[in-house]
């Protein structure tokens, strides 16, 4: 942990979060921790906005580097910061805002070996990973299913953000998104569409050519992103603080800033829900062409 500069002080820092919080909420955030995996696109600006909210701990845990063609969304995205570990970036802009930070890094990323040290203490689990590692984020969400961690996943889709709850005693990720026994192709599949029931993304795809599963590639905008961030902070402080209406699986949330519509969804069963099996089959229809 870094000296904080004779001008920090934590109280002045976050006083302007009092009265949208008490005071005594205010140094509940200060104790608590936060786990994000991957620090790119929503990963990235999470720890920031979270760090801003005045949350003290985080683990934080990310394997690669910056690149130019992360410049359209990535908050530590620069010329500076070209092939630099997003890990190292993100750790010194978060302490640029908070020096007292307790910060637990895992620079090869979120693995198997690690979760658990990973996970130690956590008081939310926040999703950052990239859209197609999903099998360490089936993982990730059973770990925190049975260590009864709160983990809230929101998807940028298009020029939207689309919200999910796992919460303890609740649906968990596996009985929403029904990955067991399924291809990666399909698993991807599953998840876009269980992210986004709604799919209100879907009615302003310009180029579908972009959008490739099996090549595991995607478009994506800042709009998203900066969406993604103000709604897991409004989650990250009501879970932790206990507080307002969370909404958790089989129910989520989509707002899309392009379309000025928001979306409360609901698919009871998840991937077992008919209308969720009619949304993927149009989907893949729509983004596997044959």
């Amino acid at each position: 942990m870094t000296s904080p500069s004779p001008a920090y002080s934590y109280e002045a820092a976050f006083s302007r979060n009092i009265g949208w919080v008490t005071e005594s909420e205010q140094e509940r955030l200060r104790r608590s921790r936060v786990c994000i995996a991957g620090l790119g696109g929503v990963g990235g600006i999470y720890l920031l906005t979270m760090a801003r909210l005045g949350i003290g701990a985080f683990s934080v845990a990310d394997f690669d580097t910056f690149s130019v063609a992360n410049f359209n969304r990535q908050a530590g995205a620069t010329v500076d910061t070209i092939d630099r570990p997003k890990l190292d970036v993100m750790v010194e802009m978060a302490r640029q805002i908070n020096p007292e930070l307790d910060l637990r890094t895992f620079e090869h990323g979120l693995t198997p070996d690690n979760l658990d040290a990973f996970l130690a203490d956590g008081d939310v689990y926040l999703d950052g990973l990239d859209f197609f590692a999903l099998q360490m984020r089936e993982s990730v969400f059973a770990a925190c299913t049975r260590k009864g961690i709160p983990a809230t996943t929101v998807a940028p889709l298009g020029m939207g953000a689309a919200l999910l709850n796992f919460v303890p005693g609740g649906m968990s990720f596996d009985d929403y998104f029904g990955f067991s026994g399924q291809s990666q192709e399909q698993q991807a599949l599953r998840f876009l569409v269980g992210l986004s029931p709604a799919m209100l993304q879907m009615g302003y795809l310009a180029d579908p050519s972009r959008v490739n599963l099996a090549e595991r590639r995607g478009p994506s905008t800042i709009i998203a992103v900066q969406l993604c961030a103000g709604i897991a902070a409004a989650q990250v402080l009501k879970l932790i603080l206990r507080r307002g209406d969370v909404i958790a699986a089989p129910w989520g949330l989509h707002f899309d800033a392009y379309k000025n519509r928001l979306r409360r969804t609901w698919r009871p069963g998840g991937h077992r829900n008919p209308m969720q099996k009619l949304l993927l089959s149009i989907a893949q229809r729509r983004l596997q062409p044959s």
